[in-house]
C-alpha cells in the first residue's frame, strides 16, 4: 500500500514532468568565492581581528542582484551565506532572495541542516510543505508581507499560479543549509529498479520521468502548462 506521502511526492513529481525544458545552465550547489577569507574568519581570534579582514564598508555588503545566478526565466534563488559572502561566517544564517517569475516555481526539496523562514516581498505565491510521514500536507498563500516557516529538513515547495513575477525572502539558520532536491534524486540518482517498487512505475515510464526531470540549476523550473497556457494566450511573454 503506497502511504500517503508516496502519493503525495508523485503529485508534485507529476508537476515536475509537466514544466517546460527550458532552463539555465546547470549551478548545482553555491561556489566558493574566497575559501582563504572564509577559513581566516572563522578563525580570527576576536571581532576586531575579524573586521580587519573587511577594510572598505562595502566589503560588508551582499548584492543580490549583482549575482551571475539571479534572474527570472525562469526565476533563482541567490543566497548570501558563508560560501558567497565571506564576512557572514560565524552568524549562523543565511539570506536567500526567491525570485520566481510568471508560472515558475520551486520544486519540491529540502534544507537538510536549517529551518527556513520566508516572507513575500510582492505578488502571490502558494506553498506546500509535509513534514514527515503521517503530516499533513500544509498548503498556504503569501501575498506580500506574509510569512510561513519550513521546518528543518521538511519538504516544501514554492509555486507562481500567476502571470507577474514575485519575490520572496528567505531566512534559514545554518551557513551550510544544503538543498536536496526530491525528483533528482528519486529519479536520476537511485537504481530505478530500487525506485520503481516504491512509486509503482514500469522501467519505461521511469525512464522516461527521469529524462524530464529538469535539472538543478538556480533553483526555479517553469511550472504548470495550465498557467504557461493561460499566460501566453494573456500576451505575457513566458
Amino acid at each position: 500500500m503506497i502511504s500517503k506521502t508516496s502519493f503525495l511526492l508523485n503529485h508534485f513529481l507529476l508537476l515536475l514532468a509537466a514544466s517546460t525544458l527550458h532552463h539555465h545552465p546547470v549551478a548545482a550547489v553555491d561556489q566558493v568565492v574566497n575559501a582563504q577569507l572564509v577559513e581566516a574568519t572563522a578563525q580570527a581570534p576576536t571581532r576586531l581581528e575579524r573586521l580587519k579582514l573587511y577594510p572598505a564598508d562595502n566589503d560588508t555588503v551582499f548584492d543580490f542582484y549583482a549575482q551571475p545566478g539571479y534572474g527570472w526565466a525562469p526565476g533563482s534563488v541567490v543566497n548570501a551565506n558563508t560560501a558567497t559572502f565571506p564576512y557572514a561566517t560565524g552568524n549562523g544564517i543565511t539570506l536567500a532572495l526567491l525570485s520566481l517569475g510568471p508560472c515558475s516555481m520551486l520544486p519540491p526539496h529540502y534544507h537538510p541542516r536549517a529551518a527556513n523562514f520566508v516572507v513575500a516581498v510582492n505578488g502571490t505565491t502558494d506553498t506546500y510543505m509535509i513534514e514527515e510521514n503521517g503530516a499533513r500536507t500544509v498548503k498556504v498563500t503569501l501575498d506580500a508581507g506574509k510569512a510561513t516557516i519550513f521546518p528543518a529538513a521538511s519538504i516544501h515547495l514554492m509555486e507562481n499560479r500567476g502571470c507577474e513575477n514575485t519575490q520572496l525572502v528567505s531566512a534559514l539558520n545554518s551557513e551550510d543549509t544544503g538543498t536536496l532536491n526530491i525528483a533528482n534524486v528519486l529519479f536520476q540518482l537511485l537504481p530505478h529498479d530500487i525506485v520503481m517498487p516504491a512509486v509503482g512505475y514500469g522501467p519505461a515510464d521511469l525512464n522516461g520521468t527521469a529524462g524530464r526531470v529538469p535539472p538543478v540549476g538556480f533553483g526555479s523550473i517553469y511550472g504548470r502548462r495550465e498557467c504557461l497556457d493561460r499566460c501566453r494566450k494573456a500576451g505575457y511573454k513566458v
